[in-house]
């Protein structure tokens, strides 16, 4: 499935489930292995299990919002999570901005998050990010103050070729036009790419979302380019979040093949959300058994 294919005139270009999770299964190699079988617990909510836990890994979309709307009752789960004495860390792929515009986001939306309780991909990217020449392809008005070498924005630059390498923030302002412009860029002078977001949709108010994921594993297939991923399911992005807690930790998120795989190959426990994430309306029975990645318990919502 080549983006050309699709109507992709801008960020809100939507992709159906069957879509998404045959994507994923056709880069099953491209992402961490199985590594063992989660038990296929149930529970009605996540406060029936917190105290199994020291403390969580968080998804944000499709666990505690969708788009820019909270999950009804994220923000309780949250206070009573913090009332029992239980620390948690938001894990986001979202690398539009860094934390403090994420931390004013989820406080608008009532959630009480606070310093040090996110960890975006985008600062995993940029803490492994050195050298001089690279292009974002980001949102507008995306500063990149927070990134420790100059950053210029593809989208106002006259030469594509002239980049050392691209960095992939947001897939906002790209289309399929732009996709098929930075492929022959990188046919004619190969560079290295980086991937600030793996996932390859999002859940959106009206429907998932073409994610930075789904253009980079295009551009690998029509290139040969491998780019470099940060954000889950790798594992960079499991070793910053866990570095906010400690003791027995599980991974709460919406997407089998990146919070709970990743969060297997982390060492957590996993917990996979239903209802409102990438598999709503869906039973996740026969995608679970078709993946073969089984989560140690399955909510509706958290």
């Amino acid at each position: 499935m080549n983006p050309p294919d699709l109507v992709a005139a801008d960020r809100y270009a939507s992709l159906s489930l069957d879509q998404a999770w045959a994507r994923y299964e056709s880069i099953r190699d491209r992402l961490p292995p199985v590594g063992r079988r989660g038990r296929m617990r149930t529970a009605s909510r996540l406060l029936d299990v917190a105290r199994d836990y020291d403390g969580f890994l968080f998804d944000s979309f499709g666990v505690l919002n969708v788009g820019e709307t909270a999950i009804p009752g994220a923000a309780e789960c949250l206070r009573d999570l913090r009332a029992m004495g239980k620390r948690f860390c938001i894990l986001t792929n979202a690398a539009s901005h860094g934390v403090g515009p994420a931390l004013a986001k989820y406080r608008r939306m009532g959630l009480d998050v606070r310093v040090g309780e996110v960890v975006s991909s985008r600062d995993v990217a940029f803490a492994h990010l050195s050298g001089r020449g690279w292009a974002a392809i980001a949102a507008a008005g995306d500063g990149f103050e927070d990134a420790p070498v100059p950053l210029a924005d593809l989208l106002a630059a006259a030469d594509w070729d002239a980049p050392g390498g691209f960095v992939f923030l947001s897939s906002i302002r790209w289309n399929a036009g732009l996709q098929d412009r930075l492929v022959a860029s990188l046919r004619a002078r190969p560079r290295p790419v980086i991937i600030a977001n793996p996932d390859l949709a999002a859940p959106r108010e009206n429907g998932l979302s073409l994610e930075p994921g789904f253009w980079a594993h295009d551009l690998q297939d029509r290139t040969g380019i491998a780019p470099r991923f940060f954000g889950k399911p790798f594992r960079e992005a499991f070793d910053a979040g866990l570095a906010c807690l400690g003791g027995r930790i599980a991974m709460v998120g919406d997407t089998l093949h990146t919070d709970i795989l990743g969060g297997m190959e982390a060492g957590c426990d996993t917990i996979l959300v239903t209802r409102h994430g990438i598999l709503a309306g869906r039973d996740p029975a026969p995608l679970i058994a078709q993946s073969g990645i089984l989560p140690d318990l399955i909510l509706p919502s958290i």
